[in-house]
C-alpha cells in the first residue's frame, strides 16, 4: 500500500489534485475537506490510500491522517464504497462525521448526497463502537496520548477488530493491575487477557 506522497503540486481541483513526486505525477482523489489544505505549486505530502478494483487502481488522499482513519472505516461499512465516503468527507469535517455518528444522528448523514436512511443507519451502527471522539478525546484516551508505546498497542488492537473503547479500558486495567509494560508485544498479551 502507499501510505503518502509528497512532491509538488502540478494540480488542483476540488476533486483531485496530481502531485509530481520525483518525476511521476500522481492523480490522487481528495475530499473538499482536503481541497482547502492543499497549496498549490508548492511541495505537500497527502497520507493515501489505494483503493484496487477490476478495472482501475485509485488513489485517495487527505490533509489529515485524521481524515484518512474516517475514510477507511467508512468504506468497511457494507453499502459505502470510496467515492461515498469521499461525498460524506466533502460534506462535513472528520470530527464533525465522528460527533453524527458517535450521537446517531441519521438526519446528518441522510443530508449527504447519495446516502439514504437505512445506509445512514448502518454507518452509525457499525461505526458507533470503532470510532474515537472527535479531536480524540475519550474519558480514557487522555491516559494514552503521552506514551507512544500504549498508541502503537492501542492501535494494532483496533486493527485486530476490537473497538477502541473495549482495547482502551483492557489495557488501562492491565496497566494498573501490571504496572508498565517493557514492550508493544508484551502490552498486548496482557491487555488480550483483559479483553
Amino acid at each position: 500500500m502507499i501510505s503518502f506522497i509528497e512532491g509538488i503540486v502540478e494540480e488542483k481541483n476540488p476533486t483531485y489534485v496530481i502531485i509530481n513526486a520525483n518525476g511521476v505525477g500522481y492523480h490522487i482523489n481528495i475530499s473538499l475537506h482536503t481541497y482547502s489544505f492543499v497549496p498549490p505549486n508548492k511541495q505537500y505530502r497527502l497520507h493515501t490510500i489505494l483503493i484496487i478494483r477490476e478495472d482501475a487502481h485509485i488513489l485517495y488522499g487527505f490533509a489529515q491522517k485524521d481524515e484518512k482513519e474516517v475514510f477507511e472505516q467508512l468504506i468497511t461499512v457494507s453499502g459505502v464504497g470510496a467515492s461515498i465516503a469521499r461525498m460524506i468527507l466533502s460534506s462535513m469535517k472528520p470530527d464533525d462525521v465522528k460527533q453524527n455518528i458517535l450521537s446517531g444522528n441519521v438526519s446528518a448523514l441522510k443530508n449527504v448526497k447519495g446516502i439514504g436512511a437505512k445506509t445512514a443507519e448502518r454507518i452509525i451502527v457499525d461505526l458507533k463502537d470503532k470510532i474515537g471522539m472527535p479531536g480524540g478525546e475519550t474519558s480514557q484516551i487522555s491516559f494514552f496520548q503521552n506514551n507512544t508505546m500504549q498508541q502503537e498497542a492501542l492501535s494494532a488492537l483496533v486493527m485486530l477488530g476490537f473497538s477502541k473503547q473495549v482495547a482502551e479500558k483492557a489495557m488501562e486495567k492491565t496497566i494498573k493491575t501490571l504496572g508498565e509494560a517493557k514492550t508493544v508485544e508484551e502490552l498486548i498479551k496482557n491487555t488480550l487477557k483483559n479483553i
